[in-house]
């Protein structure tokens, strides 16, 4: 199933003949904002699964085209990124040490939105193409062999990064907790749609060029590895995201008026805007 939000955050699921309204089956959330009505379905999926399914099933579905996509998570408690978890295109001798570090829940923006480049002294801007995982239950030193049971689904993820900055409180702070700096969606994929996600393709485009192309069986660290690592040191929580890093390789510049384009095998197509300001 794919989830979203749509519209002023209402909830829906898009459907391949477009996208079919969830919200009026949720209840008892009236006044909750968007992400607590996430955390709430993820939470109770086992309780909304088969109603979501039914409303798919005999509903008609709305145009996509005539409705706003959302972020599907748009304020997680929690935004872990790894810093480096991949192999480089088999470059590297050996796997580089699990390193990883936080984002604001202010950096979330989804389809559509634009990331705006702030006024620092950066040497580059960069929008890293990676894949991300949504947390379905509490996890609290998780064993790598229990991991994938606390997976709810999958989405596209965006790491913005302004390189070169060397102040502020640490560098992966300076340089990756931006505002705007986490593009997410179009929507999340529940896991039981994702046979392997540790063998997907991920491309990413800028002004229709391609940008990134790579698998993530280049990762060094097994998706369930990397739940485990991370959750040893944080507990992560129902709607928290899990980003697992990006092959270095293919970085490259964004910059004012640029258009990012990207998609993962089975995720569906994310799109944002780059600003700046001061051009």
């Amino acid at each position: 199933m794919k989830l979203a939000f749509f519209d002023n955050y209402r909830l829906g699921a898009v459907t391949d003949n477009g996208l079919i309204p969830l919200d009026t089956l949720v209840q008892g959330v009236d006044g909750f904002p968007p992400q607590l009505i996430m955390n709430t379905v993820i939470a109770q999926w086992s309780e909304y699964q088969s109603k979501f399914q039914e409303a798919i099933e005999s509903t008609d579905p709305i145009d996509i085209n005539s409705i706003r996509l959302r972020p599907p998570t748009p304020r997680p408690t929690s935004i872990v990124c790894m810093a480096r978890n991949y192999m480089e295109f088999g470059t590297l001798k050996e796997k580089p040490l699990q390193s990883s570090f936080f984002k604001s829940s202010y950096a979330v923006i989804g389809d559509g939105d634009t990331m705006q480049l702030p006024d620092v002294p950066a040497q580059v801007f960069e929008g890293e193409a990676e894949l991300a995982l949504v947390i379905g239950k509490r996890a609290t030193r998780v064993k790598p062999e229990d991991a994938m049971d606390y997976v709810f689904g999958y989405l596209n993820f965006v790491d913005g990064s302004a390189r070169g900055l060397g102040a502020g409180m640490g560098l992966s702070y300076a340089i990756k907790c931006k505002d705007t700096f986490a593009p997410i969606g179009p929507y999340i994929v529940t896991a039981d749609e994702i046979d392997n996600p540790d063998h997907l393709q991920v491309k990413q485009w800028n002004n229709g060029k391609v940008t990134h192309d790579y698998n993530t069986d280049d990762m060094a660290y097994t998706i369930a590895e990397t739940i485990a690592f991370v959750t040893f040191n944080s507990t992560l929580d129902a709607g928290d995201v899990l980003a697992v890093g990006v092959n270095h390789g293919q970085l490259h510049p964004i910059q004012d008026g640029d258009v990012v384009e990207q998609e993962i095998e089975g995720l569906g197509k994310l799109t944002f805007n780059v600003a700046d300001d001061l051009k």
